[in-house]
């Protein structure tokens, strides 16, 4: 009796490993209205889980965007398509190749500085964007400070707050040209919390 008791317990705390803390959010969120601690959780299949917290007062059309779409599932099962050590993971590319997005793009708000762990958005080049409007949905993590960036008019959305460890393994996957994994690197589950 006193094993299976145990054995429960185990079980009981077990179950929640890996599994986003704080309330899931499912329902739309407004940029006019975002809470000031809201969280986007990637579950990394093989390797854990990344947490950032947003920067809803300094992104919020870029936040809510990303914490729509991932309310959403659309990030669901996408991968991180390009990897670059000592500089980026970048994914949200349902095309899987950096080509990909929802079929629009979000105002800039490029008010924050690329930190290590910072989130940021993709965009397109100046050439072809001068205006520096965010990908609709491909973003990055940064796996060092890049002030480089912080000049090329990137809009940060947030930063690292657990699970550094998971990114920095991903930076050491194997990679083909284009910094593209050789196996793939799939955002397993995404989810929005407050905590």
């Amino acid at each position: 009796m006193r094993t299976l008791s145990l054995l429960t317990i185990i079980a009981a705390l077990l179950s929640g490993c890996g599994a986003p803390r704080g309330t899931i959010v499912n329902t739309p969120v407004n940029a006019d209205r975002l809470p000031a601690d809201l969280f986007i959780n990637i579950a990394v299949r093989d390797y854990g889980t990344i947490k950032v917290k947003f920067h809803t007062q300094d992104a919020p059309k870029n936040v809510t965007n990303v914490a729509n779409l991932a309310i959403k599932g659309f990030y669901n099962g996408l991968t991180f398509h390009r990897i670059i050590p000592g500089f980026v993971v970048q994914g949200g590319d349902p095309v899987g190749d950096g080509t990909g997005g929802p079929g629009y793009d979000v105002n800039a708000e490029i008010k924050r500085k690329h930190l290590k762990g910072s989130m940021a958005m993709a965009r397109t080049g100046d050439h072809v964007n001068p205006e520096r409007r965010s990908s609709g949905s491909q973003f990055y993590l940064c796996l060092d400070a890049l002030p480089q960036l912080d000049a090329g008019g990137y809009t940060v959305i947030g930063d690292l707050v657990e699970g550094m460890d998971v990114l920095e393994r991903l930076s050491q996957v194997r990679t083909a040209p284009g910094d593209r994994p050789v196996e793939p690197v799939v955002m397993e589950k995404v989810t929005v919390t407050t905590k």
